[in-house]
């Protein structure tokens, strides 16, 4: 784990296209790091915080994933001390399984359709700024029922969606800690952007759209934990030159791995010692 100076994060050249399709190869490391999990438990049990008061964390799954996903971390983090729990919204799809229309987006995502737009040619490119909201609500619901700031920590797109939650509840949310999670243009530049693509939705204008959300910095405590063998994200996607707080640190590990790797597991554990 190689924690990154702001100057190296400046330096990062922007995201140009998915990763190789060869670099999937890399991901059968996921098998690994779940076969290790007995012994990061055991390590986790030795490093309990005993008797301090800690923020309730929000976990929030990758597109395709629900909170089963994060179970192992969720484990984890209880032998450490912490309670967590599900983001509450069932599997993440994007929003593409959500019945909206750019009008139920809220007024923060400043949506401005192309001017050839019309609601028959929709394709659900807002399907994320629409879960973001739904999120938004939950998560401010929960602060609320639990009388105190909470802790999001994002896998993939979950950490993108956490980004867009504590964007908008910066009264609700403590810390964001997030792990190949997208920063820049969507899925424009993942795996997953050929399967959007082959629904019609417009890559470039979510990635435009996305991007103005950057005129607001998230001033939160912000953790980002990034590989550059992640063979789903490019790596330089999830890299934050904007947000004032934010700390980045490099692991080696694939990205359906990261939710069961050590690295991965210590970077959360020090981020949430850090600004406990």
């Amino acid at each position: 784990m190689k924690y990154k100076h702001p100057s190296q994060i400046k330096s990062v050249r922007p995201p140009q296209k998915p990763p190789s399709t060869l670099s999937m190869l890399g991901e059968l490391r996921t098998l690994a790091n779940i076969a290790s999990l007995p012994f990061s438990f055991l390590q986790s049990k030795m490093s309990k915080n005993e008797g301090e008061d800690v923020l309730p964390i929000i976990l929030i799954p990758g597109y395709g994933s629900d909170h089963r996903y994060m179970f192992p971390l969720s484990r984890y983090l209880l032998n450490l001390g912490y309670q967590s729990e599900g983001w509450g919204l069932g599997f993440n799809l994007a929003g593409m399984d959500l019945d909206h229309t750019l009008e139920d987006i809220s007024s923060g995502w400043n949506i401005e359709p192309s001017a050839d737009f019309d609601a028959e040619s929709y394709k659900g490119e807002g399907g994320v700024p629409y879960l973001c909201d739904l999120t938004v609500e939950r998560v401010r619901a929960r602060a609320e029922e639990l009388g105190s700031r909470v802790i999001l920590i994002g896998w993939s797109l979950g950490g993108t969606i956490a980004r867009e939650v504590a964007r908008d509840l910066p009264d609700q949310v403590a810390q964001v800690i997030t792990f190949g999670a997208p920063v820049i243009g969507g899925p424009k530049y993942t795996k997953s952007s050929k399967f959007f693509k082959s629904r019609g939705l417009d890559m470039d204008w979510i990635e435009r759209e996305a991007g103005k959300r950057d005129s607001r910095p998230i001033e939160q405590p912000m953790t980002i934990i990034y590989s550059k063998s992640d063979a789903i994200v490019d790596w330089r996607a999830a890299v934050d030159k904007v947000s004032p707080n934010t700390k980045h640190f490099e692991v080696k590990a694939s990205h359906l791995g990261m939710g069961f790797n050590r690295e991965v597991w210590r970077a959360i554990r020090d981020a949430l010692k850090e600004h406990r």
